[in-house]
């Protein structure tokens, strides 16, 4: 009897140590979570601009949850897949369970920041922008990916060399300014009336700007380049 248990001793311990670390029948594998997880957010970055990097966080080895054949991914309310996110996975049957699982998307890109100084209110050129490569997800929200949305116009700040553009931050040049004269277009259905106005105020093209008629009258137009003002009835 000693002899027979010291061969089942010996042979238990010589079989690999992975052989004890599978789940139990019936429990979730937590790598298909992590996969789960890592499809979800590649679907929902696909078209972003740019090098995408997905990293899921470390997940609970001790959950005991059972097994679920498709767990369902989902952002929490007010997250998105960017930078540090939490996604949800929700199983629904043969058992209910739902798990939260922390990731970091990464978006490696090209942005636009100032090569030189650049002052409050002045008319940024090509030759004062430099191109630079980052990951996104940690520069501010609304970064010029583009130097084409940033040349022509200006900061609404004094900024220093090396900073990052953002959108936010920039106006377009004015296409009319106050006391201008400009020709007012009114156009409906079927007709098409030209006249000539002063412009009130200041308005960069597309933005709405109020014009004075030879009749004293007001009207507000859209701004459009060329001192043109559009008004649709």
């Amino acid at each position: 009897m000693t002899i027979r248990l010291t061969t089942m001793l010996f042979c238990l311990s010589a079989l690999p140590l992975a052989a004890f670390a599978q789940a139990p029948a019936g429990r979730q594998d937590i790598a298909v979570l992590k996969q789960s997880v890592e499809q979800f957010l590649q679907i929902q970055t696909a078209g972003l601009p740019g090098q995408v990097t997905v990293t899921v966080g470390a997940i609970d080895t001790r959950m005991q949850l059972a097994a679920c054949p498709a767990p369902q991914a989902f952002l929490m309310p007010g997250s998105r897949a960017w930078g540090k996110t939490t996604v949800g996975l929700r199983c629904t049957a043969p058992s209910a369970w739902t798990v939260y699982i922390q990731a970091n998307v990464a978006v490696q890109a090209e942005y636009i920041a100032s090569a030189v100084p650049l002052a409050q209110g002045q008319t940024i050129e090509a030759g004062q922008l430099v191109a630079m490569k980052g990951d996104l997800t940690t520069l501010p929200a609304g970064v010029a990916t583009d130097i084409a949305q940033v040349v022509g116009r200006s900061t609404n700040v004094s900024l220093p060399s090396g900073m990052p553009l953002r959108l936010d931050t920039l106006r377009s040049k004015p296409v009319v300014q106050p006391g201008q004269l400009v020709r007012l277009v009114s156009t409906g259905s079927g007709f098409s009336v030209s006249s000539e106005a002063r412009a009130v105020g200041t308005a960069a093209e597309g933005q709405v700007v109020q014009v004075r008629t030879a009749a004293g009258q007001q009207i507000s137009g859209i701004a459009k380049a060329g001192g043109l003002v559009e008004v649709a009835f």
